[in-house]
């Protein structure tokens, strides 16, 4: 399949050369040469404009980011220039009613399309490992499954158009809560006198176990390796998880939901990143 990937950042760059891998024809954009060299040697051919990698592609991903451009590059780069029926996955975190806004206009356009975003870091994307939440029609997701599942692990459907964005920043809500709370745990056992891996050995195994706690842990030399055990570098980024949780509080206060714990997750997270955007957002237990 001739599938067009913009944006090849972190993410996108090992998705893209997943793509490759599994036999597909990759026409890659990037507005960074590096990126696009990068593509060139995972296999991909590069384009000097996004319009020129939609000419001819039967499918589109993007992995850009944030809403605004995701709208920019579907105005102006994709409507027109995809030929009409291709399917069009936007892999973006963006909010909810941008992705809704864009897959309605594309559609009014004579395309179908899904908003997939992922759960996994870049060393998932590089190693086809992601998950995918994908929102859109039962016809549209049918489409995208195969092109996402040479990318990823789990390729699960959502619902209806926008739910693979809702998905994504509660299922990031609660991550930032579960890893403040781990933090927390991990800082007090320690002020108790107790032993960080004898506390990992317990908790691992009883109530308060968590993805937090037993595959991220923050405390370096405890549990798998992590990005704690590389100076909280790699990973998922702060800054990142600070747009999520932003995300998740815009979409919070359009649908009147109640998310105490997420607004003071938000907030200790705007706290840290103000310094440590780069780092891991398991670095947040040094502040504590």
């Amino acid at each position: 399949m001739k599938i067009a990937f913009i944006g090849l950042g972190n993410m996108g760059g090992g998705m893209a050369a997943n793509l490759v891998k599994a036999g597909h024809e990759v026409r890659a954009f990037d507005l960074s040469e590096a990126a696009l060299a990068a593509a060139r040697e995972a296999g991909c051919s590069t384009y000097p404009t996004a319009k020129e990698a939609c000419q001819g592609a039967e499918a589109v991903v993007s992995m850009l980011p944030n809403g605004a451009i995701v709208k920019s590059v579907y105005w102006n780069e994709v409507i027109g220039h995809a030929p009409e029926g291709a399917i069009l996955l936007d892999c973006s975190t963006i909010d909810v009613a941008t992705a809704r806004e864009v897959i309605s206009v594309t559609q009014a356009h004579g395309y179908q399309m899904v908003d997939a975003p992922v759960s996994g870091g870049i060393a998932a994307a590089a190693g086809g490992t992601l998950t995918f939440m994908v929102g859109g029609s039962d016809e549209a997701f049918a489409r995208a499954q195969p092109i996402l599942a040479a990318m990823g692990k789990a390729v699960i459907h959502a619902g209806a158009a926008g739910n693979g964005q809702a998905a994504k920043i509660c299922n990031n809500m609660l991550l930032a809560i579960h890893m403040i709370g781990t933090c927390e745990a991990f800082a007090m056992a320690d002020k108790l006198g107790l032993d960080a891996q004898t506390f990992y050995d317990i908790s691992s195994v009883s109530s308060g176990q968590c993805w937090s706690m037993t595959s991220y842990c923050p405390v370096p030399g405890v549990g798998p390796v992590t990005p704690a055990d590389n100076g909280y570098q790699g990973g998922f980024a702060a800054g990142l998880m600070l747009k999520d949780l932003k995300l998740a509080m815009e979409a919070a206060a359009g649908a009147g939901a109640k998310v105490e714990l997420g607004e003071h997750a938000r907030a200790l997270y705007e706290a840290f990143a103000a310094g440590n955007a780069a780092t891991d957002f398991s670095g947040i237990i040094r502040t504590l």
